[in-house]
């Protein structure tokens, strides 16, 4: 399956292809992801010490095993770096930059990694905890359920982007994302389909949709007790100017003296390379929505002159 996201922009954030291409957290987990892939290739040529083949023991320590048959409590970490071929780490890996890059543009490296291991572990445990009622559990790799979740939060906040299927059928994520996890929930239950961790996938968009429905809740609650301070503040101040005005009706202001000449120059500094540049570090640690009104204006209006 390929998958191809053609959706870009949010509000007024147009960065340039350079920035959006290789985020840091992106190219983090792109880059370990390959680099544990390669040493599983390295140690399935057949090294070993005496009879034991490292190869084995490296994959009993690291993949998922279920409870009591090898089970140790970081394979809800690890299980996601190791990979079953190479179809399996490209299809992961495509997914994961084609999806996950709008992801950090928009919330910045913490957040989206926070999430990614989030939906990861939820995958994990969910695959130990559920599918022994379906299915004879085994042991579990692939970043499947982490991408999952992706998956979802990608869907819930470009619910009308296009996506191509195959590169050539587009359909809108919102439905693209139903139609995968209707699939995956009907393979899980009936078992028709062997050797693919499905509850893996369903959990770690369950738990995907958890968390985004938590934190638009938590945001929500901190922007109206922010939208009270403020009106109880702009309220205070009115109060104070208006018991100012009529306490000393003599209130003189100096008069200042103002270059035109200064004003535009000011102006420019504003659309400076220098910020522009402070915005888009800015973006990139907390995040598109930590700006400013002001600053999104200037990103969008420097996005425009660019163009």
């Amino acid at each position: 399956m390929n998958m191809f996201s053609s959706y870009g922009g949010y509000g007024y954030y147009t960065p340039p292809s350079s920035f959006r291409f290789f985020p840091k957290g992106m190219k983090a987990l792109l880059i370990a992801n390959i680099s544990v892939f390669f040493l599983q290739l390295f140690l399935q040529l057949g090294i070993r010490v005496g009879n034991l083949y490292l190869y084995q023991v490296f994959f009993r320590l690291f993949a998922l095993y279920p409870l009591g048959d090898g089970f140790y409590v970081w394979q809800l970490v690890t299980y996601m770096f190791l990979h079953g071929g190479f179809f399996h780490i490209l299809f992961n890996m495509l997914a994961l930059w084609f999806f996950g890059v709008e992801l950090e543009s928009v919330w910045g490296t913490r957040r989206f990694l926070i999430y990614y291991f989030l939906c990861g572990i939820g995958g994990g445990l969910t695959n130990l905890f559920v599918t022994p009622l379906f299915a004879i559990p085994g042991p579990t790799i692939g970043a499947s359920g982490a991408i999952y979740g992706i998956l979802l939060a990608f869907a819930m906040l470009f619910p009308d982007a296009p996506i191509f299927l195959y590169f050539l059928f587009p359909i809108k994520a919102k439905y693209f994302v139903a139609i995968f996890i209707a699939i995956e929930l009907f393979y899980g239950v009936t078992g028709t389909e062997g050797g693919v961790a499905h509850f893996a996938h369903l959990g770690g968009a369950f738990i995907g949709f958890i968390y985004l429905m938590y934190y638009r809740r938590s945001v929500g609650i901190l922007d109206r007790a922010g939208d009270l301070v403020k009106d109880f503040v702009s309220k205070m101040k009115n109060t104070i100017s208006y018991k100012k005005t009529y306490k000393d009706t003599t209130i003189i202001t100096d008069a200042k003296y103002e270059d035109i000449s200064d004003r535009n120059h000011d102006r420019a500094s504003l659309y400076s390379q220098e910020r522009i540049d402070k915005i888009l570090d800015k973006i990139s640690e907390s995040g598109y929505d930590s700006l400013t009104e002001e600053e999104k204006e200037i990103l969008f209006k420097a996005s425009k002159k660019m163009n």
